[in-house]
């Protein structure tokens, strides 16, 4: 090999793989440092754009679970509220059969009408209640949950209606005027209960299919969640040995090039010859 000054090529290329080693050394620290695999765009284009896509879906599922959260609430007070409506039925109708005896005097029966009202009017209220501003009773629908985080499926909520005549509770809250209580008959009133037995019931069904669908996006979520770490997040034992192998490979760069930087000393020797 010829011996020059103008070109060293040793100490070029000592430097080009120092540049790279210490290239490397820093995308390890910047991985290990914010914890990600994906520090730039450039790491891995593809990566990027699937993690971010899984990303936002495993975000809409967790809004998905609290909305859900959130219907499971609502409907538990409009199932609380009918509970406390099957009982003020349920003492209408024993004041009912109280009021049909005939020991009983026109002033006794006036006291029993008496309370007849005020839980009819208890029964007016309890049709009135809300949840958030949301009215909890009323003809046809409170509105649609989405159970997936697509919105493609949805699951609507009856409102339950508690003054209609057609669903026998209404028959207790229109009754009107003193004697109201003598015409109403037990029937109309078990009939009432048995309506609002029922809407419990579907209120149950509603409930139990909300569970169900909670425990499908939070398991959801926790899949795509485990799907982006295996995209984005950076393995530390993995990239503590490269961290290691490229802090190596800098130290004994930075040494070779001041050696190849000190072998064009030696056309100096032959010069002074």
């Amino acid at each position: 090999m010829s011996v020059v000054i103008n070109t060293n090529y040793a100490a070029t290329v000592a430097s080009n793989n120092l540049a790279t080693s210490s290239s490397m050394l820093q995308k390890s620290l910047n991985r290990l440092s914010s914890g990600s695999k994906i520090v730039n765009p450039a790491d891995d284009a593809g990566g990027l754009a699937v993690s971010m896509k899984l990303s936002a879906a495993a975000v809409r599922q967790g809004a998905v679970a609290t909305n859900l959260g959130n219907a499971v609430s609502l409907l538990q007070t409009q199932d609380g509220a009918l509970k406390v409506t099957a009982k003020v039925l349920e003492r209408i109708s024993e004041l009912k059969v109280l009021y049909t005896d005939i020991t009983k005097s026109s002033s006794d029966k006036a006291n029993y009408n008496t309370e007849f009202l005020a839980l009819k009017q208890q029964l007016t209220d309890n049709s009135a209640e809300k949840y958030n501003g949301v009215a909890l009773f009323g003809s046809g629908s409170i509105g649609s949950v989405a159970v997936t985080e697509d919105g493609f499926t949805t699951v609507s909520i009856s409102a339950r209606d508690l003054s209609s005549t057609a669903s026998g509770v209404g028959v207790i809250t229109a009754a009107t005027g003193t004697t109201a209580l003598a015409s109403v008959s037990v029937a109309e009133i078990a009939t009432a209960i048995e309506n609002v037995a029922t809407m419990r019931a579907n209120n149950g069904s509603e409930q139990s299919r909300f569970g169900f669908a909670s425990e499908l996006v939070t398991t959801n979520k926790a899949n795509l969640e485990a799907a982006t770490s295996r995209i984005v997040d950076v393995d530390v034992a993995a990239e503590s040995t490269q961290l290691a192998r490229w802090n190596i490979l800098v130290q004994a760069g930075t040494a070779m090039l001041a050696q190849a930087n000190q072998s064009s000393q030696s056309a100096l020797k032959l010069l002074q010859g």
